[in-house]
């Protein structure tokens, strides 16, 4: 137990609410995952619209945006269950035996392939504008101090404020081909607990109450 709590001391989420995550110093940060585009599959002239498309969503913005890139093993786990359930339902016992060659052939290859999925994502940020110092942020009163009607009032202005940053990032990129969509809380949650339990990559997040 005071393992647990002394590692949460490190991580600066406070909570996640709405597919928002709010840290412990008040700011919030939205999450979208985006599609992605081979540029190398592009002429010329459609590698410089894209190219322009994208350095004029990046001058349009007036607040900062984050670009990461998760790297990920191919996890075959819930298609080789697929698979094996395959397996228990035919009836051909030539075809039971394909099957499992096939699942040996599929778990040699990715063993010694190492193949990896990536996933891009897309960190937007807001902190009140109103306040010239983290301490002063009326977001720092979440949880601290205030009413829950306070607290909610606080949140929901600052929420819309971000959806709104949240909605000019997902048109701009709309504009050269890459679709984006916001994480929802789940979402969320299971993206951080795998950044945090990189050894933990097959195990479902916790479920997570919201207050």
């Amino acid at each position: 137990m005071a393992a647990g709590t002394a590692t949460q001391q490190f991580v600066p989420i406070e909570r996640v609410r709405d597919g928002i995550v709010v840290l412990k110093n008040g700011e919030l940060r939205a999450i979208l995952i985006t599609s992605s585009l081979n540029l190398a599959l592009k002429s010329d002239d459609e590698q410089q619209a894209i190219l322009l498309q994208f350095q004029n969503l990046l001058n349009s913005l007036d607040f900062p945006v984050e670009f990461f890139i998760q790297s990920r093993r191919l996890n075959i786990k819930p298609y080789m269950d697929l698979l094996q359930t395959r397996s228990g339902e035919v009836q051909e016992d030539l075809l039971k035996i394909q099957i499992h060659e096939y699942m040996s052939f599929i778990t040699k290859f990715t063993e010694e392939s190492n193949i990896m999925t990536k996933h891009f994502f897309i960190v937007i940020p807001y902190l009140s504008q109103s306040s010239t110092q983290t301490t002063n942020s009326t977001l720092l009163s979440f949880g601290l101090g205030t009413t829950k009607p306070e607290m909610d009032t606080a949140f929901e202005s600052a929420r819309i404020q971000l959806e709104q940053r949240v909605a000019t990032v997902t048109q701009g990129l709309s504009r050269f081909g890459i679709r984006a969509q916001k994480l929802g809380t789940e979402e969320v949650v299971e993206l951080f607990y795998k950044l945090f339990n990189p050894g933990e990559q097959d195990r479902p997040a916790p479920k997570m109450t919201q207050s």
